[in-house]
């Protein structure tokens, strides 16, 4: 049996001996690092912490040495000669700088492929905390986190760049709260039947049934054509969906399990496939396929209405609902805070340019459209009192940040 010694070192110790040792660094580079690494301690511990408690400065110095040798290992892909040269060759400061834009960089990374929680982002103070922890660990767990926040990337890339093929921007699949794998299962079917957008519920149910009877006819899914000019970076991404697809075929194909039970009520399948909403269309083809037990309960109350408030029939519910109608914005009866800090944005805008603000006659046409009968004169009175109490705090030029139009919002809306 062979012993190897293990060397735990920082590896810009090692690249600091081996550059000495085997004279790549003479001792004006010695000094000068020596010059920079107090420095940049106390940049950083200002930066991470406190510059006036020695503890922050005794983190600072780990920092410091963790990051210049983060950039070098990287850079270096591990080889002490080529690292040594990298210190040679540049300022020890800059290094540090390259090692912390390097976890920068990281950290802005989508971590989901959730449209909702992958925003691009530039890095800001409130990535700050998370540049101190990542600023002591160790190149392999970056390489690690590098690899799997890479891969969510490139999935959500893949989605956009499909949903722009389509003519569907970001935005729209942020407010659907969909995810990039739902979205591309969609365009792998509606690229199969070489449809020219991307399908609201209608035609999606109409991609299904022509699913099924092609593989009722033929036993098997039609030949996938991808665009021509889709970036090769995307094939694996889209392989790996499409086997998901065909993973699911037993079910999309399953004549006996109808369509609409399927996507909207089998738990495995809902967010799974992705369509555009289309809650103010016609509602003739699903009034058709209501079961005669629902038909009923359907006179007073429309699929839109039931949907879009799931059921609810609170205050905060409502009012959340309708504030999305009166802003121009998809109805939901849950909203996300930076859907509404868009609102809050949207309205002031409006009232920038002489508007008001909030249209309450969408409200109106709404409720007369899809509420019950018997609660439009009541709901409609619930959102005028909202008004007259909310939207001098919303439309306020004052209010910068957002903070009391957003705590408006969480005491009468739901906001999650």
């Amino acid at each position: 049996m062979s012993l190897s010694l293990y060397d735990s070192r920082p590896f810009f110790e090692k690249a600091l001996q081996y550059g000495v040792q085997h004279g790549l660094l003479d001792q004006a580079k010695l000094d000068a690092i020596c010059a920079d690494a107090p420095k940049g301690m106390v940049q950083i511990a200002r930066y991470l912490g406190n510059e006036n408690l020695r503890p922050d400065i005794e983190l600072a110095k780990n920092r410091i040495v963790n990051l210049v040798g983060l950039h070098l290992e990287h850079a270096s892909h591990g080889d002490l000669h080529t690292a040594a040269q990298l210190l040679r060759d540049h300022s020890f400061l800059s290094r540090s700088k390259a090692g912390s834009d390097m976890l920068k960089a990281l950290i802005v990374m989508p971590q989901n492929t959730h449209f909702a929680m992958s925003e691009r982002a530039e890095f800001s103070d409130e990535h700050i905390p998370l540049l101190a922890k990542w600023s002591l660990r160790p190149l392999a767990d970056y390489m690690t986190e590098f690899a799997t926040r890479s891969q969510v990337a490139k999935v959500v890339d893949a989605a956009l760049w499909l949903a722009d093929f389509y003519g569907l921007d970001d935005e729209a699949l942020v407010e659907a709260g969909t995810d990039a794998e739902a979205g591309i299962r969609t365009s792998l079917l509606a690229l199969t039947y070489k449809a020219k957008q991307l399908p609201d519920w209608t035609a999606f149910e109409r991609l299904i049934e022509r699913l099924r009877n092609h593989v009722a006819q033929h036993g098997t899914m039609p030949a996938l054509v991808l665009p021509k000019n889709l970036p090769s970076d995307y094939w694996p991404v889209l392989d790996s969906v499409h086997a998901s697809v065909l993973t699911d075929l037993p079910k999309l194909w399953d004549a006996n399990l109808p369509i609409r039970k399927l996507f909207l009520q089998t738990p495995a399948f809902i967010g799974r496939y992705f369509w555009q909403e289309n809650p103010l269309g016609d509602m003739d083809s699903y009034e058709r396929e209501v079961d005669d037990k629902h038909a009923a309960r359907m006179q007073q109350s429309s699929e839109t209405w039931q949907t879009v408030t799931q059921g609810h029939s609170d205050d905060a519910t409502l009012l959340t609902v309708l504030l999305c109608v009166a802003s121009d914005t998809k109805p939901s009866a849950l909203l996300t805070e930076r859907d509404s800090k868009t609102i809050i944005r949207k309205i002031r805008k409006a009232v920038l340019q002489g508007e008001a603000g909030l249209d309450s006659a969408k409200v109106n046409h709404y409720l007369e459209e899809h509420a019950p009968p018997a609660y439009q004169a009541a709901f409609a009175q619930l959102w005028l009192e909202f008004l007259h109490d909310a939207l001098p705090t919303l439309k306020s030029d004052f209010d910068y940040d957002m903070h009391d139009a957003l705590a408006h919002l969480r005491l009468h809306c739901h906001i999650k």
